[in-house]
């Protein structure tokens, strides 16, 4: 059985209609930027729970992380519901291997997300790892609405922190945004209009890529990518991109 120990909601902040993100404390174990934790909650008498990548960095609490409501779910309407002070059941230990913990360095780091699949990498952004193994990283955040384009201080914060190293490409497919792209991430990357705003390329030689996000992007996303050669990476054996199906 998962051993779970019990938080408290200390944070509660509504996105837009239906994108929210929740911060709680919880005595959770230490972990690494990309990892998720399990939350739970006690519904109609049976403990329900779902994976949450972590959107704080490890050095901070309380933890934080970022959600759509699913109307009528059997979860997340619950969990959008809970106030300040409310209790919520955490795993005790994170889990996943989506870190770059064994990622070779490389020139560039390209972070492909959609949806809520930023709030993982805004963790890895607040962390020395890609500053130390990557020259310039690269955060794509492919949404329907401009409305969605969530943490708009936060990478701010980010690009005003490390300049030109740093590069926030906001993809948009549903109305027109004229500071980012209109369409969606790998039409994008297909056109080349993807690297020609970021300012630099997707290569084998160069370049490790990791995708967070809707299934479809991401099975689309590696055919484009293991055409141009790059490898998917495993932990004993490192390749040139991360793949995680975002909870």
């Amino acid at each position: 059985m998962r051993d779970w120990v019990k938080g408290t909601v200390v944070g509660r902040h509504v996105w837009t209609d239906g994108l929210f993100s929740i911060q709680f404390d919880a005595p959770v174990a230490d972990f690494r930027a990309g990892q998720y934790v399990k939350i739970a909650l006690d519904i109609d008498g049976e403990r329900v729970s779902r994976a949450y990548s972590l959107v704080s960095p490890p050095q901070d609490r309380p933890l934080e992380v970022l959600f759509n409501e699913v109307p009528g779910g059997p979860f997340t309407p619950y969990l959008s519901g809970l106030k300040l002070g409310d209790p919520v059941w955490v795993s005790a230990q994170p889990g996943g291997i989506f870190t770059l913990e064994f990622v070779l360095p490389a020139d560039s780091l390209w972070l492909l997300a959609t949806g809520t699949g930023v709030g993982v990498y805004l963790s890895m952004l607040r962390t020395p790892d890609p500053w130390e193994r990557f020259r310039r990283v690269v955060l794509v955040h492919g949404v329907r609405n401009v409305a969605d384009l969530v943490y708009g201080e936060t990478i701010a914060a980010i690009a005003a922190r490390y300049g030109e190293r740093f590069v926030m490409v906001p993809a948009v497919t549903r109305e027109p945004y004229a500071p980012g792209l209109n369409g969606r991430i790998t039409d994008l990357l297909n056109s080349g209009a993807l690297e020609e705003r970021a300012g630099t390329g997707i290569a084998a030689a160069s370049s490790h890529v990791m995708l967070c996000g809707n299934s479809a992007m991401i099975k689309d996303a590696k055919v484009i990518l293991e055409g141009r050669g790059l490898v998917r990476h495993r932990r004993h054996v490192p390749g040139q991109y991360s793949a995680e199906h975002y909870h």
